[in-house]
């Protein structure tokens, strides 16, 4: 598939959102609420997920604006320098969820379908009889 990743480099940003994933949790620990909004709100991204009940093309678009690190470190941001701590709890959240998906090899989508990822095809091959 074009535009994807392999081997060594897609190994790399496997891990790589694997760190993102480790860094928001201690992050969250120190300056989050309880663990319980963030298995929550975790939670919440996947819902996001049901745009591709609207076509490959929407649910391309709703799943990348949801789980691209802009908004989230956005939102980090804001709460950090504008001393919002339910914004600093919401991106840490949001950066923790993006990471999770990254290290298990869910990447931003294209809108063939959502087993096309910049990180490579997830999911099963199926396998025509």
């Amino acid at each position: 598939m074009a535009g994807a990743v392999s081997g060594d480099v897609r190994v790399l940003l496997r891990v790589e959102g694997l760190c993102v994933l480790a860094a928001s949790l201690l992050a969250y620990a120190k300056f989050g609420g309880g663990w319980g909004a963030f298995a929550l709100f975790f939670l919440r991204q996947i819902c996001l997920s049901l745009a591709t009940l609207a076509g490959p093309r929407v649910g391309a678009m709703s799943y990348n604006l949801s789980h691209s690190f802009v908004g989230a470190l956005a939102i980090l941001a804001a709460g950090v320098l504008l001393s919002v701590p339910v914004a600093v709890t919401a991106g840490i959240i949001w950066v923790a969820h993006i990471g999770f998906d990254r290290a298990l090899g869910y990447g931003l989508k294209y809108s063939a379908g959502f087993r096309f990822t910049h990180l490579g095809l997830i999911g099963r091959a199926r396998v025509d009889a």
